[in-house]
């Protein structure tokens, strides 16, 4: 490769990763307005979309909220980190969400909670807001949705894994 072409294909990695940076922002801008007009007490909802191509890109970290159950009997996010919002046989707040929340991600980092229909993953984004994570945002209907089959992260084809 010359010099000349290996400087063009820099200047478009470049440009592409500039792209995607501006593309991130605007989502994030956008739910965060959405957000304080409605009042939400967390940064702001993102679609499935969304929120594959903000955490593929690197924009976000994606912590999946769901039981471990859950994940094993539907199946999870590749890559995402896990630590469940509610626990135990009585399905009671996890109470030690927060520590583990930290020791998963930063409290500067973008984060995006997904959950099975993004109920749980609204009280956790709301509880990491509240602890100081500044950037929670919560993932619009969930890994699976409310049984709409076109709602939820699977029924959208974003990637998923079963174990």
């Amino acid at each position: 490769m010359s010099v000349a072409t290996r400087s063009s294909h820099h200047e478009t990695h470049s440009a592409v990763h500039a792209l995607h940076g501006f593309v991130a922002e605007s989502v994030f801008a956008a739910a965060r307005e959405i957000a304080q007009e409605d009042g939400l007490r967390y940064a702001g909802d993102v679609t499935p979309q969304e929120a594959w191509a903000l955490f593929s890109s690197g924009a976000a970290k994606l912590v999946d909220v769901r039981t471990a159950r859950e994940l094993q009997r539907v199946g999870r996010v590749p890559e995402a980190s896990h630590v469940e919002w509610l626990t135990g046989a009585g399905m009671s707040q996890n109470p030690h969400f927060i520590d583990e929340l930290e020791s998963a991600i930063g409290t500067d980092d973008v984060v995006l909670f997904l959950c099975r229909s993004g109920k749980r993953s609204v009280a956790a984004a709301e509880a990491a807001t509240y602890a100081g994570f500044r950037h929670a945002f919560n993932v619009l209907e969930g890994f699976e949705g409310d049984g709409s089959p076109r709602q939820g992260w699977l029924n959208h084809g974003l990637p998923s894994v079963h174990d």
